[in-house]
């Protein structure tokens, strides 16, 4: 799977907002009171622990809007698998810019390589089977877009995108619009032929029910493995089956091995820990 890079305009909004924050009105007062303006310097960026990287993109973004003198070299982009020690990005520059630059650049890196090391664990453990591992909507407000692609560079893939790119029926939707036939019967009078219809069952029994109606996937909620392999034989290729609930490291290639097409996990994006990165000038 070849890793697209960000649109560069979602990239530099998003770290131009996030050093606006920073600056404030007044700028780094710090680095302004003790480090001439005309000093030079060299830094690295490097792993403090082994991961994958994500967030390169706006880390180049940081130093660039703050001094587009600053020249960054990558040694490890996107989708890198890094031991620790390896260097990320070379820098040299105005010290200023670079000291100024540091927090914002490593806090989309390290947040984000957090994201691509987690997926990656999961995709490890999902290997030997057909099973896809993706993220979901849970996702930290103003950031999808990057732990969206944070996941690819960890070899997962994404899920929708947000409420307008797909249909995708929960619980509550199926009952505030009087059960399963009635949903998606609904979705597919007012949608178009380009969008496919999603629909979440957490019993087997609703399962027939979703595949009768015609659901393109359908979510299997919190089913056990044993549940899940006979939804399998129940789905008999009539549509996708996406597993989610309690998706961890330990339970993953138990739920791939069942036969489902998809394991989506929210936990990738919202609960990752940070991979440990350093700026260090050297």
């Amino acid at each position: 799977m070849s890793l697209a890079p960000m649109p560069p305009v979602i990239v530099e909004e998003a770290v131009a907002r996030a050093l606006r924050e920073d600056f404030g009105d007044a700028g780094d007062i710090t680095t302004n009171a003790t480090i001439p303006a005309d000093a030079k310097s060299k830094a690295v960026i490097a792993a403090r622990k082994p991961g994958v990287i994500s967030g390169v993109d706006a880390a180049l973004a940081a130093f660039r809007l703050v001094d587009p003198q600053t020249v960054v070299t990558v040694e490890n982009g996107d989708g890198a698998h890094v031991k620790k020690g390896d260097v990320i990005l070379k820098i040299e520059g105005p010290a200023r810019a670079i000291l100024s630059a540091e927090r914002i650049a490593l806090n989309f890196m390290c947040h984000l390589s957090g994201i691509a090391t987690a997926t990656a664990e999961l995709v490890r453990e999902a290997e030997g089977t057909n099973c896809k591992i993706v993220c979901t909507r849970k996702t930290t407000p103003g950031l999808r877009a990057f732990e969206k692609h944070a996941v690819r560079c960890g070899g997962g893939r994404n899920h929708r995108f947000g409420l307008y790119d797909a249909v995708m029926i929960k619980d509550n939707h199926i009952v505030a619009s009087g059960g399963i036939g009635k949903a998606l019967s609904a979705a597919r009078d007012a949608i178009g032929h380009m969008t496919k219809i999603e629909i979440e069952v957490d019993r087997l029994d609703q399962l027939e029910e979703a595949l009768s109606n015609g659901a393109n996937v359908v979510l299997l909620d919190n089913m056990s493995p044993d549940e899940l392999k006979k939804a399998v034989e129940i789905n008999r290729g009539r549509a996708a089956l996406e597993a989610s609930g309690n998706v961890t490291a330990k339970s993953v290639r138990a739920i791939a091995a069942t036969g489902v097409n998809v394991i989506s996990s929210g936990w990738i994006t919202h609960s990752a820990p940070n991979l440990d990165l350093g700026l260090d000038f050297i």
